[in-house]
Protein backbone atom coordinates (compact mmCIF):
# COMPACT_ATOMS: atom_id res chain seq x y z
CA UNK A 1 0.00 0.00 0.00
CA UNK A 2 2.86 2.40 0.64
CA UNK A 3 4.75 1.38 -2.73
CA UNK A 4 1.61 2.33 -4.04
CA UNK A 5 1.42 5.72 -2.72
CA UNK A 6 5.08 5.99 -2.82
CA UNK A 7 5.84 4.89 -6.51
CA UNK A 8 3.87 7.74 -8.73
CA UNK A 9 5.92 10.18 -6.68
CA UNK A 10 9.23 7.83 -7.61
CA UNK A 11 8.35 7.68 -11.32
CA UNK A 12 8.20 11.38 -12.29
CA UNK A 13 8.01 12.00 -15.87
CA UNK A 14 11.97 12.90 -16.25
CA UNK A 15 12.69 8.93 -15.41
CA UNK A 16 9.60 7.94 -17.87
CA UNK A 17 11.51 10.10 -20.50
CA UNK A 18 14.96 8.71 -19.86
CA UNK A 19 13.76 4.91 -19.60
CA UNK A 20 12.22 5.53 -23.28
CA UNK A 21 15.59 7.19 -24.47
CA UNK A 22 17.66 4.49 -22.75
CA UNK A 23 15.00 2.02 -25.05
CA UNK A 24 15.59 4.24 -28.04
CA UNK A 25 19.34 4.00 -27.90
CA UNK A 26 19.32 0.32 -27.11
CA UNK A 27 17.81 0.23 -30.15
CA UNK A 28 20.35 2.42 -32.13
CA UNK A 29 22.89 0.06 -30.55
CA UNK A 30 21.64 -2.89 -31.54
CA UNK A 31 21.21 -1.59 -35.14
CA UNK A 32 24.59 -0.88 -35.13
CA UNK A 33 26.12 -3.94 -34.04
CA UNK A 34 24.03 -5.32 -36.89
CA UNK A 35 25.54 -2.91 -39.02
CA UNK A 36 28.84 -3.61 -38.13
CA UNK A 37 28.14 -7.36 -38.31
CA UNK A 38 27.28 -6.75 -41.42
CA UNK A 39 30.72 -4.75 -42.38
CA UNK A 40 32.71 -7.38 -40.94
CA UNK A 41 31.10 -10.10 -43.21
CA UNK A 42 31.64 -7.89 -46.11
CA UNK A 43 35.28 -7.06 -44.96
CA UNK A 44 35.67 -11.14 -44.97
CA UNK A 45 34.37 -11.52 -48.51
CA UNK A 46 36.17 -8.87 -50.29
CA UNK A 47 39.33 -10.04 -48.22
CA UNK A 48 38.40 -13.32 -49.83
CA UNK A 49 37.94 -11.79 -53.10
CA UNK A 50 41.39 -9.96 -52.79
CA UNK A 51 43.62 -12.99 -51.51
CA UNK A 52 41.72 -14.71 -54.96
CA UNK A 53 42.65 -12.05 -57.64
CA UNK A 54 46.28 -12.10 -56.09
CA UNK A 55 46.13 -15.55 -56.74
CA UNK A 56 45.24 -14.60 -59.84
CA UNK A 57 47.24 -11.73 -60.69
CA UNK A 58 50.23 -14.26 -59.10
CA UNK A 59 48.77 -17.01 -61.86
CA UNK A 60 48.78 -14.53 -64.73
CA UNK A 61 52.16 -13.38 -64.04
CA UNK A 62 53.71 -16.71 -64.28
CA UNK A 63 51.75 -17.26 -67.57
CA UNK A 64 52.84 -13.92 -69.13
CA UNK A 65 56.33 -14.39 -67.98
CA UNK A 66 55.92 -17.94 -69.37
CA UNK A 67 54.31 -16.45 -73.20
CA UNK A 68 57.08 -13.53 -73.47
CA UNK A 69 59.86 -16.81 -72.90
CA UNK A 70 58.01 -18.85 -75.55
CA UNK A 71 57.45 -14.97 -77.95
CA UNK A 72 61.50 -14.61 -77.53
CA UNK A 73 62.17 -18.43 -78.48
CA UNK A 74 59.69 -17.60 -81.06
CA UNK A 75 61.22 -14.61 -82.42
CA UNK A 76 64.64 -16.52 -82.00
CA UNK A 77 63.61 -19.45 -84.45
CA UNK A 78 62.12 -16.98 -86.72
CA UNK A 79 65.32 -15.14 -87.13
CA UNK A 80 66.87 -18.07 -87.44
CA UNK A 81 64.61 -19.20 -90.01
CA UNK A 82 65.24 -15.64 -91.71
CA UNK A 83 68.75 -16.07 -91.92
CA UNK A 84 68.56 -19.78 -93.30
CA UNK A 85 65.59 -18.15 -95.88
CA UNK A 86 67.95 -15.53 -97.05
CA UNK A 87 71.27 -17.18 -97.23
CA UNK A 88 69.49 -19.77 -99.04
CA UNK A 89 67.53 -17.26 -101.56
CA UNK A 90 71.10 -15.48 -101.90
CA UNK A 91 72.86 -19.11 -102.87
CA UNK A 92 70.08 -19.87 -105.51
CA UNK A 93 69.57 -16.51 -107.03
CA UNK A 94 73.31 -15.95 -107.63
CA UNK A 95 73.15 -19.53 -109.07
CA UNK A 96 70.44 -18.81 -111.41
CA UNK A 97 71.98 -15.23 -112.06
CA UNK A 98 74.47 -17.38 -113.65
CA UNK A 99 72.62 -19.32 -115.50
CA UNK A 100 70.53 -16.66 -116.50
CA UNK A 101 73.43 -15.92 -119.12
CA UNK A 102 72.41 -18.59 -121.30
CA UNK A 103 69.48 -17.22 -123.42
CA UNK A 104 68.12 -21.11 -123.65
CA UNK A 105 68.30 -21.27 -119.89
CA UNK A 106 66.20 -17.80 -120.38
CA UNK A 107 63.55 -19.21 -122.13
CA UNK A 108 63.27 -22.13 -119.89
CA UNK A 109 62.50 -19.86 -117.06
CA UNK A 110 60.06 -17.72 -119.28
CA UNK A 111 57.95 -20.53 -119.92
CA UNK A 112 56.85 -21.95 -116.73
CA UNK A 113 54.33 -21.04 -115.27
CA UNK A 114 55.35 -19.74 -112.26
CA UNK A 115 57.83 -16.85 -114.40
CA UNK A 116 55.20 -14.07 -113.33
CA UNK A 117 54.98 -14.64 -109.93
CA UNK A 118 58.84 -14.81 -109.43
CA UNK A 119 59.70 -11.38 -111.07
CA UNK A 120 56.70 -10.32 -108.94
CA UNK A 121 57.93 -10.96 -105.47
CA UNK A 122 61.51 -10.27 -106.69
CA UNK A 123 60.47 -6.67 -107.29
CA UNK A 124 58.88 -6.62 -103.88
CA UNK A 125 61.66 -7.87 -102.61
CA UNK A 126 64.30 -5.10 -104.63
CA UNK A 127 61.43 -3.30 -102.76
CA UNK A 128 61.54 -4.20 -99.38
CA UNK A 129 65.37 -4.08 -99.14
CA UNK A 130 65.36 -0.23 -100.19
CA UNK A 131 63.11 0.82 -97.60
CA UNK A 132 64.66 -1.44 -95.07
CA UNK A 133 67.67 1.02 -95.78
CA UNK A 134 68.82 3.59 -93.09
CA UNK A 135 68.28 7.60 -93.91
CA UNK A 136 72.70 7.61 -92.89
CA UNK A 137 72.90 4.48 -95.27
CA UNK A 138 76.02 5.63 -97.56
CA UNK A 139 76.67 2.18 -98.98
CA UNK A 140 75.34 -1.32 -98.57
CA UNK A 141 77.22 -4.14 -97.27
CA UNK A 142 77.75 -6.63 -100.29
CA UNK A 143 79.20 -9.37 -98.25
CA UNK A 144 76.12 -9.78 -96.71
CA UNK A 145 73.43 -12.64 -97.49
CA UNK A 146 70.61 -10.13 -97.48
CA UNK A 147 72.64 -8.01 -100.42
CA UNK A 148 73.90 -10.68 -102.43
CA UNK A 149 70.41 -12.14 -102.64
CA UNK A 150 68.80 -8.83 -103.62
CA UNK A 151 71.76 -8.39 -106.37
CA UNK A 152 71.01 -11.71 -107.56
CA UNK A 153 67.97 -10.71 -108.62
CA UNK A 154 68.51 -7.66 -109.91
CA UNK A 155 71.23 -9.27 -111.97
CA UNK A 156 68.81 -12.27 -112.88
CA UNK A 157 66.26 -9.08 -114.17
CA UNK A 158 69.32 -7.37 -116.26
CA UNK A 159 70.13 -10.44 -118.00
CA UNK A 160 66.06 -11.69 -118.92
CA UNK A 161 65.79 -7.86 -119.83
CA UNK A 162 69.02 -8.72 -122.04
CA UNK A 163 67.32 -11.32 -124.05
CA UNK A 164 64.39 -10.25 -126.98
CA UNK A 165 62.04 -12.94 -125.71
CA UNK A 166 63.02 -11.41 -122.13
CA UNK A 167 62.21 -7.53 -122.91
CA UNK A 168 59.20 -8.70 -124.60
CA UNK A 169 58.01 -10.96 -121.32
CA UNK A 170 58.48 -8.16 -119.20
CA UNK A 171 56.97 -5.48 -121.05
CA UNK A 172 54.03 -7.40 -121.67
CA UNK A 173 53.77 -9.14 -118.14
CA UNK A 174 55.65 -7.20 -115.34
CA UNK A 175 55.25 -3.62 -116.06
CA UNK A 176 55.14 -3.35 -112.00
CA UNK A 177 58.29 -4.29 -112.20
CA UNK A 178 59.10 -1.41 -114.34
CA UNK A 179 57.48 0.81 -112.49
CA UNK A 180 59.11 -0.03 -109.11
CA UNK A 181 62.71 -0.01 -110.57
CA UNK A 182 62.27 3.49 -111.62
CA UNK A 183 60.59 4.34 -108.04
CA UNK A 184 63.43 2.78 -106.05
CA UNK A 185 65.79 4.62 -108.42
CA UNK A 186 64.46 7.82 -107.33
CA UNK A 187 64.57 6.88 -103.52
CA UNK A 188 68.36 6.01 -103.15
CA UNK A 189 70.50 8.76 -102.18
CA UNK A 190 73.68 9.52 -104.07
CA UNK A 191 76.14 6.91 -103.86
CA UNK A 192 74.03 4.46 -102.09
CA UNK A 193 73.83 0.72 -102.73
CA UNK A 194 75.94 1.45 -106.43
CA UNK A 195 75.72 -2.09 -107.98
CA UNK A 196 72.26 -2.45 -107.29
CA UNK A 197 71.23 0.99 -109.02
CA UNK A 198 74.09 0.09 -112.01
CA UNK A 199 71.90 -3.49 -112.61
CA UNK A 200 68.77 -1.89 -112.19
CA UNK A 201 70.05 0.60 -114.87
CA UNK A 202 71.33 -1.80 -116.85
CA UNK A 203 67.74 -3.73 -116.72
CA UNK A 204 65.96 -0.71 -118.08
CA UNK A 205 68.33 0.42 -120.81
CA UNK A 206 68.04 -3.28 -122.06
CA UNK A 207 64.06 -2.73 -122.12
CA UNK A 208 64.51 0.24 -123.72
CA UNK A 209 65.98 -1.47 -126.50
CA UNK A 210 62.39 -2.57 -127.18
CA UNK A 211 60.36 -0.08 -128.90
CA UNK A 212 57.25 -0.54 -126.71
CA UNK A 213 59.25 -1.04 -124.11
CA UNK A 214 61.01 2.75 -124.29
CA UNK A 215 57.84 3.70 -124.60
CA UNK A 216 56.53 2.68 -121.63
CA UNK A 217 59.58 3.88 -119.16
CA UNK A 218 59.74 7.20 -121.15
CA UNK A 219 56.10 8.22 -120.53
CA UNK A 220 56.58 7.60 -116.93
CA UNK A 221 55.84 11.34 -115.24
CA UNK A 222 59.07 10.77 -112.96
CA UNK A 223 61.05 9.40 -115.91
CA UNK A 224 63.07 11.91 -117.12
CA UNK A 225 63.51 13.91 -113.59
CA UNK A 226 64.82 10.40 -112.05
CA UNK A 227 67.52 11.08 -115.50
CA UNK A 228 68.52 14.18 -114.08
CA UNK A 229 68.69 13.06 -110.29
CA UNK A 230 70.86 10.34 -111.06
CA UNK A 231 72.92 12.51 -113.19
CA UNK A 232 74.31 14.01 -109.50
CA UNK A 233 75.29 10.22 -108.33
CA UNK A 234 79.46 9.99 -107.71
CA UNK A 235 79.45 6.97 -109.42
CA UNK A 236 80.48 7.14 -112.91
CA UNK A 237 78.82 3.73 -113.82
CA UNK A 238 75.32 5.22 -113.15
CA UNK A 239 75.63 8.41 -114.86
CA UNK A 240 77.39 5.87 -117.81
CA UNK A 241 73.96 3.92 -117.81
CA UNK A 242 71.75 7.26 -117.04
CA UNK A 243 73.19 8.70 -120.32
CA UNK A 244 72.80 5.43 -122.47
CA UNK A 245 69.05 5.51 -121.87
CA UNK A 246 69.06 9.02 -122.65
CA UNK A 247 70.57 8.09 -125.70
CA UNK A 248 68.17 5.51 -126.48
CA UNK A 249 65.01 8.22 -126.42
CA UNK A 250 66.89 10.70 -128.66
CA UNK A 251 67.80 8.01 -130.98
CA UNK A 252 64.10 6.52 -131.27
CA UNK A 253 62.03 9.37 -133.27
CA UNK A 254 58.80 8.05 -131.95
CA UNK A 255 59.67 8.37 -128.76
CA UNK A 256 61.93 11.69 -129.14
CA UNK A 257 58.01 13.50 -130.61
CA UNK A 258 56.64 13.45 -127.35
CA UNK A 259 59.32 13.92 -125.40
CA UNK A 260 61.66 16.48 -127.28
CA UNK A 261 59.92 19.77 -125.60
CA UNK A 262 60.66 18.01 -121.61
CA UNK A 263 64.20 16.82 -122.83
CA UNK A 264 65.51 20.49 -124.29
CA UNK A 265 63.29 22.74 -121.34
CA UNK A 266 64.43 20.36 -118.30
CA UNK A 267 67.82 18.78 -119.27
CA UNK A 268 71.21 19.68 -117.56
CA UNK A 269 73.09 20.60 -120.23
CA UNK A 270 75.88 21.85 -117.92
CA UNK A 271 76.22 18.09 -116.09
CA UNK A 272 76.56 16.62 -119.40
CA UNK A 273 79.14 19.04 -120.35
CA UNK A 274 80.60 18.21 -116.94
CA UNK A 275 80.50 14.57 -117.48
CA UNK A 276 81.92 15.14 -121.16
CA UNK A 277 85.48 16.68 -119.89
CA UNK A 278 85.54 13.58 -116.83
CA UNK A 279 88.75 11.17 -116.82
CA UNK A 280 86.52 8.12 -116.96
CA UNK A 281 86.76 7.74 -120.68
CA UNK A 282 83.65 5.44 -121.78
CA UNK A 283 81.92 8.15 -119.84
CA UNK A 284 83.81 11.04 -121.51
CA UNK A 285 82.40 9.63 -124.94
CA UNK A 286 79.40 8.74 -124.69
CA UNK A 287 78.73 12.45 -122.67
CA UNK A 288 80.06 14.06 -126.04
CA UNK A 289 78.21 12.00 -128.37
CA UNK A 290 75.07 12.85 -126.28
CA UNK A 291 75.97 16.50 -126.37
CA UNK A 292 76.28 15.97 -130.56
CA UNK A 293 73.00 14.54 -130.62
CA UNK A 294 71.34 16.87 -129.00
CA UNK A 295 72.62 19.59 -130.95
CA UNK A 296 71.12 17.56 -133.98
CA UNK A 297 68.13 17.42 -131.99
CA UNK A 298 68.03 21.47 -131.28
CA UNK A 299 68.31 21.78 -134.90
CA UNK A 300 65.62 19.95 -136.15
CA UNK A 301 62.83 21.11 -133.26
Amino acid sequence: MQLHDILPQVLTGDILENFQKLDAVEAIVEKKEHELEQLRMDCEHFKARLETAQADCMKERKEKLTIRQQLHEAKQQLLQQAEYCTAMGASVCTLLWSVSNNEEAVKSILGSSKAENFFSIAGQTVESFVRSLGDDTKQQDVDSDESQFVLALAGIITNVAALVCGREFLVNSNKVLLDTMMQLLGDLKPGCCTKLKVLMMMSLYNVSINVKGLKYISENPGFFPLLWWLLNDPDPEVCLHVLRLLQSVILEPEVLAKSAAEIRDTMPLSQILTLSKCRNRDLQVLAQELLEDIKVLECEI
